[in-house]
């Protein structure tokens, strides 16, 4: 059995003290603004360029191994080159002359390559060195810009944690007393709407923004019905009812389109 009071008039009340703490704790996290937001795209950035950089320097590292090999190919091609230079005084026909002159050119060849080879990783260790230093450059930047905003955050969520923690005590509260129907349509209507306003007051025959027929000013100022706005699904109450919840709550009386 519930132990809340469960007639339209308790029900319309607590949905509206509920929508008030709601409205406040959404005040509070705008307080924050893109803060946390901003925070996690810096931090992806980070990590992306982290990768990158840790990507640069396997790059370094094959570009290395490359430039030691064509240098060891050098070197043994230079002393093949003058070994068969050596043998080309002893050899005793024109075969084994021109077998050697092959072996030689065949050497000399393989220095060309290993050169072009040196060549080529020499300027791609040049832009290794720039590309580094550009994402390492970025990445100090953005230490200190995730520094930077999160001190910003915390001092916003300081400022605010303890009045947040007593809301949420508040929100849980004033859940219990609303019927599962009402609380389900409620919650929908928080999800669904930009604003998270759910509940609304009537205001100068209007409620959030919509005009609302002489009839249903009645309907709603009796508070026998839950009477929702045929253009947003939101709940409407009567300005009275509206702001002595908020008296209740303590909370500045405010109109509905500021909430």
């Amino acid at each position: 059995m519930p132990t809340h009071d469960t007639s339209t008039g308790a029900q319309l009340r607590a949905l509206t003290r509920l929508q008030h703490i709601d409205s406040r704790i959404d005040q509070i996290h705008k307080l924050r603004g893109d803060l946390p937001e901003e925070i996690r795209d810096l931090e992806d950035e980070k990590a992306g360029l982290e990768t990158r950089i840790q990507n640069i320097e396997e790059d370094q590292e094959e570009t290395a191994e490359l430039r030691r090999k064509a240098d060891r190919d050098i070197k043994e091609a230079e002393q093949l080159i003058k070994k068969y230079e050596e043998q080309q005084t002893q050899v005793r026909n024109n075969r084994e002359y021109d077998a050697l002159t092959k072996e030689i050119e065949a050497q000399k060849q393989r220095i060309a390559d290993a050169e072009a080879q040196l060549e080529a990783t020499e300027h791609s260790a040049e832009q290794f060195e720039r590309d580094v230093a550009e994402a390492q450059e970025r990445l100090q930047e953005l230490d200190d810009l995730i520094d930077e905003k999160s001190g910003d955050l915390e001092n916003v969520l300081e400022e605010t944690r303890q009045e947040e923690d007593a809301l949420k005590e508040q929100r849980e509260e004033a859940r219990e007393q609303v019927d599962k129907r009402y609380l389900r349509a409620y919650d929908r209507l928080r999800n669904r709407l930009r604003d998270g306003r759910a509940v609304v007051q009537l205001e100068r025959g209007a409620a959030a923004g919509f005009a609302v027929p002489p009839q249903r000013q009645v309907e709603i100022r009796q508070r026998n019905r839950v009477i929702a706005c045929e253009h947003t699904g939101r709940i409407i109450v009567d300005s009275e009812l509206y702001d002595e919840t908020a008296d209740e709550l303590g909370f500045e009386t405010t109109h509905a389109s500021a909430i």
